[in-house]
């Protein structure tokens, strides 16, 4: 028998109960289900897709077509997890009917469970919109990226009383305005567990400590396919990237030195039928 399909009330039980819930950022089908079949809460194609995949330096060159794109590829994986679509850099933010209708097509058009955008303040009253419209949203708080430059950059948010008051106020504005669930990113840990008692609704932590509902962390991080810089808050759980670099590498020397493909990679025809085919060529 199947497991059991994940959906937001699972998550406020798991909460409820004290079980940590797991979440993964993911961008394709075979990586979709791979999280599946390892038993990963929620996934979430985050906009992250800009500079883990697509080569951009951050996450604001991408765009709704693109996350979309991505959306409908993880779903095509999932049969357990609750699938939640990242809405863009200026999907959301300039227009409030915009905002709504954006959302909507990561339901509609790429099959995501929910939504997640980024920051409080004005953003509150987009996120009560979109729950307005029927569509489930997740928050975010904390280092948010896609304005990362008004925070002074990527760096740890909420280590004063003025900064961590302003995020506990978001956090209940959201919840208020009918978020279910609240991504909180890189600030101190004392602030992660202070907000997860606090908030009725999951808080799922990145660099917020082991004090959160749950944990998030992107799946080319955690299994050490990117070589680049490692945030503090990452933990490689493998290298995998080492070991696919390593397959590459073997491959391009067999096939240099003509040891593959071998012959249990080739395919036959009958000696007789070849000869056919070589006596019907025109002679040289």
């Amino acid at each position: 028998m199947p497991a059991k399909k994940i959906d937001i009330v699972t998550l406020h039980k798991m909460k409820g109960e004290g079980k940590p819930i797991t979440m993964v950022t993911a961008y394709d089908t075979p990586t979709a289900r791979l999280l599946d079949a390892a038993g990963v809460d929620t996934v979430l194609v985050g906009d992250s897709v800009g500079n883990v995949v697509l080569g951009y330096p951050d996450t604001l060159p991408v765009t709704m077509e693109q996350m979309l794109h991505h959306t409908r590829a993880v779903r095509r994986g999932l049969e357990r997890a609750l699938l939640i679509g990242d809405m863009p850099f200026m999907s959301y933010q300039a227009d409030r009917a915009e905002a709504v209708r954006n959302a909507g097509r990561f339901l509609k058009e790429a099959g995501a469970d929910a939504i997640k955008l980024e920051g409080g303040g004005p953003m509150v009253e987009r996120v009560e919109a979109i729950v307005q419209a029927g569509i489930p949203v997740v928050g975010h708080l904390g280092l948010t990226p896609q304005s990362a430059t008004l925070l002074g950059g990527y760096r740890v948010q909420g280590t004063d009383a003025a900064s961590a008051r302003r995020i506990l106020d978001d956090a209940l504005a959201l919840q208020a305005a009918g978020a279910f669930l609240l991504v909180l990113e890189c600030v101190p840990a004392r602030l992660g567990e202070l907000l997860s008692s606090r908030l009725d609704i999951p808080v799922i932590g990145i660099g917020a400590g082991s004090g959160c509902d749950g944990q998030v962390l992107v799946f080319h991080d955690l299994v050490g396919i990117e070589a680049g810089f490692k945030p503090k808050f990452v933990k490689r759980y493998t290298q995998a990237g080492a070991a696919m670099k390593l397959a590459v590498e073997q491959y391009c020397q067999e096939v240099r030195a003509r040891a593959f493909p071998a012959p249990e990679h080739t395919f036959s025809i009958p000696e007789e039928e070849f000869q056919q085919l070589v006596k019907a060529l025109p002679r040289e």
